[in-house]
């Protein structure tokens, strides 16, 4: 098995690609060691030290480390838990579920359902690009509510794309967006 690596906008955090599908349907963000009790994998990631962040895209695994901590040190251990894990053929998620993102409801007027049409074509592919995934959160006078995952999360670029890309784009389409905010 060979897994590549990629470099995200965020130092803090890399992206790992194993080259087999990681989870099926949307993404699943564990902030800490105790947020990933439903993922034996991500179990398995935390024990490393130094490691604070796991994200699980549907082919990808992005890392988030200590401050304190150097990638040269902790990527050999990173590989060698996800080599292990899928060579062996454990599962990534007990439940089999990520959190994907809010897909739409009957309750969802005109503007809410292009936003999220808008975020799901254009903004989730290209952050998952970087490691990362944008949940939509809300809609509420004129202002978009948005949540920031994975290599997003934290990330010195993350205000910027924001506001001058996924702002200014859904801004440009939808003439009743006036802002976009994240939440945490």
């Amino acid at each position: 098995m060979f897994i590549q690596t990629e470099q995200t906008p965020n130092p803090a955090t890399l992206k790992f690609l194993p080259g087999r599908p990681v989870i099926t349907g949307g993404s699943a963000d564990f902030p800490d060691r105790e947020a990933a009790a439903r993922s034996p994998l991500a179990e398995r990631l935390f024990e490393i030290e130094g490691v604070t962040g796991v994200f699980l895209g549907a082919d990808f695994v992005t890392i988030t480390k200590a401050a304190d901590r150097e990638w040269y040190l902790l990527k050999p251990s990173v590989l060698g838990v996800i080599m292990e894990h899928f060579t062996a053929g454990r599962p990534v998620l007990l439940d089999g579920v990520g959190n994907a993102a809010e897909s739409g409801t009957e309750d969802d007027d005109e503007v809410v359902t292009q936003i999220k049409e808008l975020l799901d074509t254009r903004v989730r592919p290209a952050v998952a690009q970087d490691g990362g995934d944008i949940i939509y959160q809300g809609y509420e006078d004129g202002v978009v509510y948005l949540h920031l995952q994975g290599a997003c999360a934290g990330c010195p670029s993350s205000t910027i794309t924001l506001k001058s890309g996924i702002e200014n784009m859904l801004r440009h389409y939808i003439p009743e967006v006036v802002e976009v905010r994240a939440v945490t």
